[in-house]
């Protein structure tokens, strides 16, 4: 918490982000945008001025395709031959939260601001979290622009100009 006394305070929002339900790439931009301060009026790329994000529900995330069993995270060790690998099912099983921090501290770019943006990033794998002192904004996603296509008959009516009497 020491941390979080020394951000400048002034304008900082506290957000709340439910991933219950949420597509893991969707949820993440939005979220590298709210930590970026992109959706300010006042965003410059060389000031930190990113609300605070807090991510609920971690655990309950949806991924898209065959992503879980798929996407494969690769790390390597140090020792000679020591390249691990771990799938997204073995990580939600083992800590559901960074499978989230991964999809948007990748997001985010890469320069001397990224390790502050990713302080203000703090997830938790269910509806408990400890920032419960805090005034905190639900951030809702907005939705998505689907469009239906009307059944073949219902089209050609519709083109079909009316006979003139």
């Amino acid at each position: 918490m020491a941390l979080i006394n020394r951000w400048v305070n002034e304008g900082l929002r506290w957000r709340v982000f439910d991933a219950k339900g949420e597509v893991l790439g969707r949820l993440a931009s939005r979220i590298a945008v709210v930590l970026q301060g992109k959706d300010k009026p006042t965003y410059a790329p060389n000031r930190d001025d990113g609300d605070v994000c807090v991510v609920v529900n971690a655990r309950h995330i949806g991924l898209t395709g065959n992503k879980l069993t798929d996407k494969v995270y690769r790390w390597h060790t140090g020792y000679i031959g020591h390249l691990k690998e771990r799938t997204v099912k073995e990580q939600m099983a083992r800590k559901p939260e960074e499978v989230i921090r991964k999809a948007v501290l990748r997001m985010l770019p890469r320069n001397k601001l990224q390790d502050d943006r990713a302080r203000k990033l703090r997830i938790f794998p269910d509806e408990i979290h400890t920032f419960g002192d805090k005034p905190l904004e639900p951030f809702v996603m907005p939705p998505r622009k689907v469009r239906e296509m009307r059944p073949r008959e219902r089209r050609l009516a519709l083109r079909a100009k009316p006979a003139k009497e």
